[in-house]
């Protein structure tokens, strides 16, 4: 545990989730999956006031304790998906980008720390995100477009499609990678550098099962076949 004067930028509610290499060893630490997942809601749900004389404009992006304006929180959505609960990761990302971002000179919360706020939008907007960039690992969240090209280089492309996409079709129903179902919740680096089509089916209502075994877990350190 730490005194409060310890924490910079944040304190525990925040900094609790910082394990980006071994997500599943800290589901172990908190009890399991199900315990995981409900505390998870409670950082999105928990409401905080601040009090005092000559108060700022809030610029944390708060989200319950969830701080979207300051970028050690920004793989915390994603989390969702280690536990089995992909759906809850697709659901709270539009809540974030629909309150956080919008079309005018100030339109991100926060600060532009290395262009971190864009980069997560667009890494969102595309479909997933590197929640540890060092691992070549792409946790999927919901997608934006009905179609992103990205150039890899030697003219060849990957390109992201999805069907049935609406403000309300938020929820992945399935997914291909080149042709083939997908059957994990994550994408390899190398996966995208290869070329090719990730198409992803959408619809209005969770897919509760869909990718909510262990197997479909994006990997942590701590699994047994890491690598």
């Amino acid at each position: 545990n730490f005194a409060v004067a310890e924490y910079t930028e944040g304190n525990a509610w925040q900094h609790s989730w910082f394990v980006p290499h071994d997500v599943r060893a800290l589901i172990e630490l908190q009890g399991g999956n199900e315990a995981f997942v409900r505390k998870l809601d409670t950082l999105f749900q928990t409401e905080s006031e601040v009090q005092g004389e000559n108060i700022s404009a809030d610029i944390t992006g708060l989200i319950g304790q969830y701080a979207h304006g300051n970028e050690p929180s920004h793989h915390i959505p994603y989390l969702y998906n280690y536990a089995g609960a992909s759906w809850k990761t697709q659901e709270i990302l539009r809540t974030i980008t629909d309150s956080q971002y919008d079309d005018t000179p100030a339109g991100l919360c926060g600060n532009e720390d290395c262009g971190q706020m864009s980069a997560w939008f667009v890494f969102t907007a595309m479909g997933f995100y590197p929640v540890n960039p060092a691992e070549g690992v792409y946790v999927i969240g919901t997608p934006f477009f009905d179609k992103v090209v990205i150039d890899i280089g030697e003219g060849r492309s990957f390109t992201i499609r999805t069907r049935y996409l609406t403000q309300e079709n938020k929820y992945i129903q399935a997914a291909t990678l080149h042709e083939e179902p997908l059957t994990r919740s994550y994408l390899r680096h190398y996966e995208i550098m290869d070329g090719g089509e990730l198409i992803f089916e959408m619809g209005p209502q969770p897919n509760y099962l869909h990718w909510s075994d262990a197997e479909a877990s994006p990997p942590s350190d701590s699994d047994p076949d890491f690598q």
